[in-house]
């Protein structure tokens, strides 16, 4: 796993590593270098700089590549430097290097790179001025940009900006930030790599969920095995106004593609006709209903989890009394892994905080930003100031386990938080919510690791849609694209021994 270090935490570990004695000047040395080793330069050079110790990573970079024979130019927002940068700047001069000054209305068109090193990952706030110019002068260029750090006006703890630069590279020095992946980094950067310059974290890090990590929970199987080795999971949803009755089979699918052993699509019966022929593999569980949305039967919603590892419900299920009726008898009585998900999550928020922090079972919650506003009482705007901190509060406070959706997905428990960058835009059409719960379930089945296998589940529906839209473009890919390349992502993780 790869450790994420918020902005305050950078900044305290970057101290202590000087403290320690490594002298910033050190440091910005191999930030330098491995910036300039991880990129590709085509002259003309424009390195554009600040005034702090971004802008001194830039200078160590002019520096190398002049003594490459890259032809390059230094231009300057500010005659301020930092007292390292200054050091490197003067190393610049002596070398002959060319500086230049931005001016309002100068182009950048005749450059075939250019070094972003105009602000940090400290920066927060709108872009004005010199600064707002130069970026949009970036953006219009043509060049191959590269950022150093983080894309100028790019927020480093929330990924949120109203101007930044955008990046063909980005090269974060020391460890990612939260803003390399939230929000609207993945719009605004199309690669981005780390370079390790001998910074310790000095507080607890979010760990990036990479293959690796979770290849144990997706090993090959034995042959002394049997389907209830795997798990038997149920899903709840579904109403005659939200069938969704291909939507409903695409997320039964998604448990089978995913591992289950078994899958209970348990659904009013008025709609069971419509879903039957739909799901091959899984077995439909025809409840009660009432107008036409489930109708509460304590016998039936006990038959349909006396054996089941894990339920999702609320996809589709509507938010009137019989729905409100199964998800608090589940809240108080189930004992394995229950994945709350769309309706159920709204009827979750109208419900006692106690009886959520009470649950019996492992609660794990699936809201985007919007549901997440509902169950806080928060704006989205104040969750989007802190998004991480907002998930883990409310993590901690309740109880649960919080799968918190968007370009990249927050997996806490309160007390450790994994990161998933695996996901794409195609992936934000109808039913794609659906999928990932059905993936859950059956993660959720045999992943021994509530928090790990969580994250997991994100994690292989995220790189199975990143395969549809691949294959389909982001306009046209649907949810049940993401459905058919499970397997090819299982599959790999399987083979990684």
């Amino acid at each position: 796993m790869l450790h994420i270090l918020s902005v305050e935490n950078m900044r305290k570990s970057d101290a202590a590593t000087i403290a320690g004695g490594i002298p910033g000047r050190e440091l910005m040395l191999r930030a330098g270098k491995g910036i300039y080793a991880a990129a590709s330069w085509k002259p003309p050079v424009a390195v554009v700089c600040g005034s702090g110790n971004n802008a001194g990573d830039g200078y160590v970079i002019a520096s190398l590549l002049q003594e490459d024979g890259i032809e390059c130019e230094i231009i300057l927002l500010s005659e301020k430097f930092s007292e390292d940068g200054a050091y490197y700047f003067q190393k610049c001069r002596e070398a002959g290097i060319y500086v230049s000054h931005w001016e309002e209305g100068m182009s950048l068109e005749r450059f075939g790179t250019i070094a972003d090193c105009i602000l940090g990952t400290g920066f927060h706030g709108s872009v004005r001025g010199d600064v707002r110019s130069v970026i949009e002068a970036i953006n219009q260029s043509g060049a191959y940009v590269i950022s150093v750090d983080i894309n100028s006006g790019l927020n480093g703890d929330t990924g949120m900006t109203d101007l930044c630069v955008q990046s063909d590279l980005t090269v974060s020095v020391g460890g990612f930030q939260p803003g390399h992946f939230l929000q609207m980094a993945k719009d605004v950067m199309k690669k981005k790599v780390n370079v390790d310059i001998g910074i310790t974290p000095v507080e607890r890090t979010i760990s990036l969920i990479e293959e690796a990590d979770i290849r144990q929970i997706f090993r090959p199987r034995k042959n002394h095995s049997n389907k209830g080795t795997y798990g038997y999971v149920a899903l709840i949803g579904g109403s005659e106004k939200y069938s969704g009755a291909i939507r409903l089979a695409a997320m039964a699918n998604a448990a089978m593609r995913a591992g289950a052993g078994v899958v209970k699509l348990a659904l009013p019966r008025c709609i069971c006709k419509d879903i039957l022929p739909l799901i091959l593999e899984s077995t439909a569980f025809p409840l009660s209903d009432d107008e036409g949305e489930i109708a509460f039967s304590e016998e039936e919603i006990q038959n349909l989890t006396a054996n089941v590892k894990t339920v999702a419900f609320g996809m589709g299920i509507g938010t009137g009394q019989g729905a409100q009726q199964v998800l608090s008898w589940l809240l108080a009585n189930y004992k394995g892994r229950l994945i709350v998900d769309a309706d159920g999550l709204t009827l979750l928020a109208k419900m006692p905080a106690e009886k959520i922090r009470s649950a019996s079972c492992q609660l794990v919650l699936t809201p985007h930003i919007k549901e997440f506003s509902r169950l806080t009482g928060e704006s989205i705007e104040e969750i989007l100031t802190s998004p991480i901190a907002k998930a883990e509060a409310y993590a901690a406070e309740m109880n649960v386990t919080l799968l918190l959706k968007g370009p990249a997905t927050i997996v806490t428990d309160g007390k450790q938080t994994y990161l998933t960058d695996a996901g794409c835009a195609g992936m934000a059409t109808a039913g794609s919510g659906d999928v990932l719960s059905g993936v859950l379930s059956a993660v959720l089945a045999y992943g021994e690791d509530l928090l790990l296998a969580t994250a997991a589940g994100a994690f292989i529906n995220g790189r199975a849609g990143e395969l549809a839209q691949e294959q389909m473009g982001s306009v046209s890919m649907i949810a049940s694209d993401t459905v058919a390349n499970l397997p090819a992502v299982i599959h790999k993780l399987e083979d990684m021994d």
